[in-house]
């Protein structure tokens, strides 16, 4: 589409949206920037501010059916998302990882590797970056490693991946996409225009990441925790092996829980196909730091260890999160609910949890789901679970932020709960 002189509408100003009116300006575009809250150049979400457009630009926070966009579609006006617009201009081959667990880790992880292979790579999309800011940096030769999420895939036409991987399916976002069935189709979409010659990394273990193989014609990839793959990456008792070969010791990578293993393979995976070797491979990731808000040790304090997992943000993260841990757990359970079913959690707190510190908007719901497997202590905020486990925890237990939920009862995201919650235990005498 011809951009030079066009009336293009971003609706959404936070930082993709703002991300993808710079881009459109520098083509040329006459952007109209529109938000639910109007402000200085920025119009108010209604239909007059969408006349005339030629194109309309949605930010991920906004979903694709709402309202005023849906009116415009209807007229005829075409609707894409910011990650659509950015992969008119990137240069470079991509390569994307979407999922509903892991997705940050493992994107981080594979840019680490390439980087510290002499590939020459750039990291974005749903972790740090926005997708339209990473096109100046772009050229060709260079990989572009994003997170996806289902925000972003849901409004993408023609966006291809050289890679693609899917690394896990579990119910999540059902407050936006309403079913599971609708969430793991925005998923496939990272895969419906790959082509002869790319890849699709896919996880054998998981019944619809399975069925990702035959959405488009890229080849599949596979990485397994429990059986025998190839082409792919898969686990032998302590080791991993990939595209048949030693790759590494399970012991030897630096983050905790068996759903790391995983990220891993998926990350080794991509990475080999991106052009580094086995050694170069197993070098990075035993140098890998992990991520920030992602099982991410806070301090020791009288014999009791502090994790940050606010990325946990359903109730399959946390699971993950309570599995790295042998037992004399303290964990921090809520937010904003996001028409999740808390129910699975009742079993595996009840066999290592000490008590569940319940805070935020879904905390009576996660009370009333979880039947008393596991004493629930109603604390409302971060500050009074934080309290709460200081005198209660004794030498040898962990107390884990793992919410299961959205931030945004009371924080502006979960970089934000996770930077409250770290400052607050740092503080602890």
């Amino acid at each position: 589409m011809k951009l030079d002189g066009a009336t293009v509408v971003v609706l959404g100003m936070a930082r993709s949206g703002l991300a993808a009116a710079e881009l459109l300006s520098e083509q040329g575009a006459k952007v109209r920037r529109v938000d639910q809250k109007p402000g200085d150049g920025v119009l108010p979400q209604v239909d007059e501010s969408f006349r005339g457009a030629d194109l309309i630009v949605l930010s991920p926070g906004v979903p694709a059916d709402v309202d005023v966009a849906a009116r415009a579609r209807d007229r005829g006006v075409r609707v894409i998302g910011d990650l659509e617009l950015a992969s008119w201009f990137l240069r470079g081959e991509i390569i994307g990882i979407t999922g509903s667990n892991g997705k940050t880790t493992t994107t981080a992880l594979t840019g680490h590797i390439l980087k510290a292979s002499g590939i020459a790579a750039q990291v974005g999309g749903n972790i740090g970056t926005p997708p339209c800011s990473m096109v100046k940096s772009s050229r060709a030769g260079q990989w572009n490693v994003l997170e996806l999420s289902s925000f972003q895939l849901e409004t993408t036409e023609t966006f291809r991946a050289k890679i693609g991987s899917a690394l896990n399916l579990t119910p999540d976002h059902l407050d936006r996409h309403y079913t599971f069935e609708n969430y793991a189709e925005m998923k496939a979409r990272l895969f419906t225009h790959q082509r002869e010659g790319d890849f699709a990394v896919l996880n054998a273990d998981d019944p619809v990441c399975r069925s990702y193989a035959w959405r488009g014609a890229g080849k599949p990839v596979w990485f397994s925790a429990i059986g025998t793959v190839s082409p792919g990456a898969f686990l032998d008792r302590d080791s991993i092996l990939l595209d048949g070969a030693p790759l590494m010791k399970t012991g030897e990578i630096p983050l905790r829980g068996m759903h790391n293993v995983e990220n891993v393979m998926a990350a080794a995976a991509m990475a080999r196909l991106a052009g580094a070797s086995h050694d170069q491979i197993r070098a990075a990731v035993m140098t890998f730091p992990g991520v920030e808000h992602r099982l991410e040790f806070v301090r020791e304090l009288d014999g009791v260890h502090w994790y940050n997992d606010s990325k946990a943000t359903n109730v399959d993260a946390t699971l993950k999160a309570v599995a790295a841990f042998e037992g004399g757990l303290w964990i921090i359970l809520g937010g904003k609910d996001k028409n999740s079913d808390y129910a699975p959690l009742a079993a595996a707190l009840a066999s290592k949890a000490r008590a569940a510190l319940l805070i935020g908007a879904a905390a009576e719901k996660i009370k009333a789901q979880l039947h008393g497997a596991v004493p629930l202590i109603e604390s409302k905020t971060i500050a009074g679970a934080i309290g709460y486990a200081r005198a209660q925890a004794r030498p040898g237990d962990t107390v884990l932020l793992a919410p299961a939920c959205a931030s945004f009862d009371q924080f502006e995201n979960y970089e934000h709960r996770g930077r409250v919650f770290k400052q607050l235990v740092r503080e602890l005498a």
